[in-house]
């Protein structure tokens, strides 16, 4: 399953709120001058300390696993997926998440098999349409992390990667969406890393996201809508009888794979597991954040009109996204490999059918 980015939506994701986080960081408290653990310099706005879920010495068994795990990558990979897989869902230690992320989605094969290539991008000047959109997109990238405040080194970090990956998928070029994503790679690792991580995201996980047009983003997000009915039948009423179009909610959530979101943990624990299992991931976050804001009755009817309901999806409970509350809620979903395969066949099938259907006679005026 993918989805497609499209030009026309990018004023949604970079307007006149696109200098600021998501609303649900908004508290109007003032910015501390000394950044948090993860670098921002607006304190608990974006990321709260979080209560110590995790016994340090549980973290440094972790450490020890996840080492051992990497230093046999190929083996593990092949032979014991499953493993990866669910101690990536515990969430990888904080300490070797850049390397874990790095060879989770390919990036280190990638940058292993192009050691020079990342330099060479740079050093070319790039297509001036998109130098320019991507100059312009710099400001608005986590303004309040320490790398990317005003004239701070991640802002040219960031305009190097992003102008690479335009001029290395010439077709694709540059869309408003991947800055986040390249912004919130850098935060973690060296430009050449982030650099790979954001191709491999781009050309592997998220094929078709960001080409010109809307037709992938609206069947992913008519799968979405579909695997909604089955895990939450009141949002999904509610939802069809404002007759609401999944794009209209959808769009950020999946082009920037919650990075503006979430709280910035949550974010973390998403990306852990969307870099193991794939693009399901970023649906079963959507359909929690649906059921939770949506699922009961009692909070459909705060929601009269579709102004209303968008308003609460763009504000979902805050306990919903707290971190260990969010992962298992995405476990808790009762859906299998079947159910997402079955929906996507279904809607490529229903797409493909309505582009041959023949064009409807027209009314002319005449007997």
């Amino acid at each position: 399953m993918a989805a497609s980015g499209s030009r026309e939506n990018e004023e949604d994701l970079n307007g006149d709120s696109g200098s600021e986080a998501s609303s649900i960081f908004q508290s109007g408290s003032v910015i501390s001058t000394v950044p948090d653990r993860h670098g921002f310099l607006g304190g608990a706005q974006y990321s709260p300390e979080p209560r110590q879920i995790v016994p340090p010495e549980v973290i440094l068994r972790r450490e020890r696993k996840w080492l051992r795990m990497l230093g046999k990558w190929n083996n593990f990979m092949s032979a014991n997926y499953r493993k990866v897989r669910e101690r990536c869902r515990k969430g990888i230690p904080p300490s070797v998440r850049p390397r874990a992320w790095l060879y989770l989605c390919g990036g280190k094969l990638l940058m292993d098999e192009n050691p020079h290539l990342y330099a060479e991008l740079i050093a070319r000047p790039g297509d001036p349409k998109y130098i320019e959109d991507i100059r312009k997109d710099l400001h608005r990238q986590f303004p309040q992390h320490e790398m990317f405040v005003e004239n701070a080194p991640g802002q040219q970090e960031l305009f190097q990667v992003l102008k690479a990956y335009s001029i290395l998928n010439s077709k694709v070029g540059y869309c408003q969406a991947q800055a986040p994503i390249a912004a919130f790679l850098l935060m973690h690792m060296p430009a050449v890393q982030a650099f790979w991580c954001l191709v491999a995201v781009c050309d592997k996980y998220l094929v078709g996201y960001y080409s010109q047009g809307m037709e992938t983003l609206q069947r992913d997000g008519d799968i979405l809508f579909a695997l909604l009915k089955r895990v939450s039948p009141v949002a999904y009423k509610h939802l069809k009888k404002q007759k609401m179009e999944p794009i209209l909610y959808m769009t950020e959530w999946f082009l920037c794979v919650y990075t503006r979101t979430l709280p910035w943990e949550s974010i973390l624990r998403v990306w852990d597991m969307f870099l193991c299992e794939g693009v399901k991931i970023i649906f079963k976050v959507g359909l929690v954040l649906l059921k939770g804001c949506l699922g009961r009755s009692t909070l459909t009817k705060h929601c009269p009109t579709m102004y209303e309901t968008l308003q609460q999806l763009r504000n979902p409970p805050h306990q919903l996204m707290e971190e260990e509350m969010l992962v298992n809620q995405i476990h808790r979903l009762k859906l299998s490999e079947e159910d997402f395969e079955y929906e996507h066949q279904r809607q490529v099938v229903r797409r493909k059918s309505k582009d041959q259907a023949p064009p409807q006679p027209t009314m002319n005026g005449t007997d």
